[in-house]
């Protein structure tokens, strides 16, 4: 009997990495997350240990040690030349955070995830740092921006940066590289996630009658999506779901909308945990739609997570 590799996740959120890692054939052994709702989606969904709390402030000797660290973590500015000096900003500390629960549990495998532009954040200085960080300490150090859409079959842009590092310790080898997920064709359209039935009328602008005229104006097309910014209306016209949000449903950057034949109206956040590759059995609490949108637009893609994953344990497996 295989034993399964164990998975610790940090910046949880509502559990894609999670959920990814776990339909991988990985078992996870424990989560943490800061947000009191994303915490409440959390556990109507998972049955392991949730830690719920500043990341901060967490003992890391009374957390049981695990083969896979992962962390969708907050992206500040770092500095080269300071490293961990000089900084004044608290939330710079996250990355150094993680660095912690790497020294103490020294786990086979680290798995970051950001977004596209940690790249070029603060001037390139970021990735060096990370860089620098995981080496300094004997891992190795890859990382491929990725797009959802791209993986599982689901209409979303969304580009993510993925981080892998390996302890060269467990590798054995001289020279390694680990093979990113190979993409795969993209044969779904916006319809395919999208309810083919009327949903509940508090999603559309009938109601509103400056809103409902401009859309009327605009929205001409039932095969793709549109986004209103502010003062007008724009139509992505790639037939797939721009890229989901934090902000979405809490003014500026709304919701992105549909036009149906029941009427003009905002995705649901079942339709978008779809789009961030969610199972429809993945239950949703009785929360706020606007904290709903604000997990899903903050969370991540779970195929895309799913993909890098079984990369992960083909590797694990043969060592």
């Amino acid at each position: 009997m295989i034993k399964k590799h164990t998975v610790g996740s940090l910046y949880a959120g509502i559990g894609g990495i999670c959920l990814g890692f776990e339909n991988s054939g990985f078992k996870l052994l424990w989560a943490n997350e800061y947000d009191k709702n994303a915490c409440i989606t959390y556990k109507a969904n998972f049955k392991h240990s949730l830690i719920e709390g500043d990341v901060l402030s967490l003992d890391i000797d009374l957390i049981p040690k695990v083969d896979i660290l992962t962390a969708g973590f907050p992206c500040q500015p770092f500095s080269v030349a300071g490293y961990r000096k000089g900084f004044d900003d608290n939330r710079g500390n996250h990355f150094f955070r993680i660095l912690d629960f790497v020294d103490t549990m020294r786990p086979k495998v680290i798995f970051l995830e950001n977004v596209k532009n940690l790249v070029g954040h603060d001037k390139g200085n970021t990735i060096k740092v990370i860089e620098k960080s995981l080496l300094d300490r004997d891992y190795t150090f890859q990382y491929k921006v990725l797009n959802t859409k791209d993986y599982g079959n689901i209409p979303h842009n969304r580009e993510r940066i993925f981080i892998i590092a390996f302890d060269k310790k467990i590798l054995n080898k001289n020279s390694f590289e680990f093979e990113f997920p190979k993409k795969e064709d993209l044969t779904k359209c916006v319809q395919d996630v999208l309810e083919k039935n009327q949903v509940e009328k508090k999603f559309y602008y009938e109601n509103d009658r400056y809103m409902y005229k401009m859309l009327e104006e605009e929205m001409k097309s039932e095969n793709t999506i549109y986004q209103f910014r502010r003062q007008y209306v724009r139509e992505n016209k790639s037939n797939v779901c721009p890229t989901l949000t934090a902000n979405m449903g809490t003014g500026g950057h709304n919701v992105p909308l549909v036009k149906t034949e029941f009427g003009f109206r905002k995705l649901t956040p079942r339709e978008c945990l779809r789009f961030q590759g969610f199972p429809e059995t993945f239950l949703i609490p009785n929360i706020s739609n606007s904290h709903l949108y604000k997990q899903t637009g903050n969370s991540v893609s779970v195929p895309v997570v799913e993909a890098v994953a079984k990369n992960i344990k083909k590797i694990l497996d043969d060592l």
